[in-house]
């Protein structure tokens, strides 16, 4: 089954599907090993991970797409990716839709937002026209249509919070993009559960939600009840991981070498603490086995290291 039809048959649950965020290949194999049935890659991680700087449209759809490509060749569950505002106007957005499709990515986000773009919860946004915007979407419909009809899109409105916007607008912008094609309304930026509650009942269509930010958060339970189709967790595992980084680089510089070995002796019991094995090396030793010849595999009876299939 492909990931596009896979991640539709998750969404006809008639429960909310939580997506965790990943920002590299890494952190997306980690959401498939703890059991996540689909990932999210985020724009603003991409952005930071891959270039050091802030999700403010300084990310070229080349860098954004090559790590969409590199996650999804990772896992074997559905990638929704980030693609900002599609890179152009309704031109560019078939390119983008035709690239995406290509990298093995479930669906994409496209937001309204003007070049350049910036994150959903930073001030100082600013959003196209809406009539641009319808232009948009239908192209990037029209472009999925022709290659992988199952392939999801997702109509992010920043209207909300943008200069000069407001839920109203926000509301009547969803309508006007899931008519124009999209398959999912994402209205970003919701400061309360009052104003959820508004875009679940007054959206026509299903709800992506981003539960991260200024926006509030909800459990299962819920989110459930209010009707949300999808719920993105975006920032966790990116902050988790700089604290974790900044952390233990404090402690080395205070501490020494000595407390690597420290924590690589605490982490040989951790889940992934086969640090080999969680990256592939039995994969890469079984795909000799098949396809390579008898004598390759002598390589491994006096070499030292770690033994793919065995012990370090």
């Amino acid at each position: 089954m492909r990931q596009t039809t896979r991640l539709r048959e998750l969404l006809k649950s008639g429960k909310t599907l939580v997506v965790p965020g990943c920002y590299n290949a890494m952190s997306a194999k980690i959401l498939e090993k703890v059991g996540f049935p689909a990932v999210y890659m985020t724009g603003y991680g991409t952005s930071l991970s891959l270039l050091g700087m802030p999700d403010a449209g300084l990310a070229t759809m080349t860098e954004m797409h090559a790590n969409a490509r590199y996650i999804a060749n990772a896992v074997d569950v559905p990638l929704i990716a980030d693609s900002d505002n599609g890179y152009g106007n309704a031109i560019n957005v078939i390119r983008t839709v035709r690239e995406y499709i290509q990298t093995g990515a479930a669906g994409v986000h496209i937001e309204d937002q003007i070049i350049p773009k910036r994150c959903g919860h930073v001030a100082g946004r600013q959003v196209i026209p809406i009539d641009e915007a319808v232009g948009k979407y239908k192209a990037a419909s029209d472009a999925r249509n022709e290659i992988d009809p199952d392939f999801v899109i997702v109509a992010r409105t920043d209207s909300r919070g943008a200069h000069g916007g407001n839920l109203d607008i926000a509301i009547e912008r969803a309508n006007a993009y899931l008519a124009a094609g999209a398959d999912m309304a994402f209205v970003e930026g919701p400061t309360d559960r009052g104003e959820v509650e508004r875009i679940c009942k007054e959206v026509d269509g299903p709800i992506f939600y981003n539960q991260t930010g200024i926006s509030p958060r909800f459990n299962e339970g819920e989110m459930n009840e209010l009707g949300i189709a999808l719920t993105i967790l975006p920032g966790a595992t990116m902050r988790v991981t700089l604290k974790a980084v900044y952390d233990f680089a404090v402690k080395m510089r205070d501490e020494g070498p000595m407390a690597e070995a420290e924590f690589f002796k605490d982490f040989q019991d951790h889940p992934v603490g086969d640090f080999h094995t969680f990256a592939g090396f039995d994969q890469i030793k079984d795909w000799e086995e098949a396809y390579l010849q008898e004598g390759e595999l002598q390589k491994y009876s006096d070499s030292v290291g770690h033994q793919p299939g065995g012990d370090d």
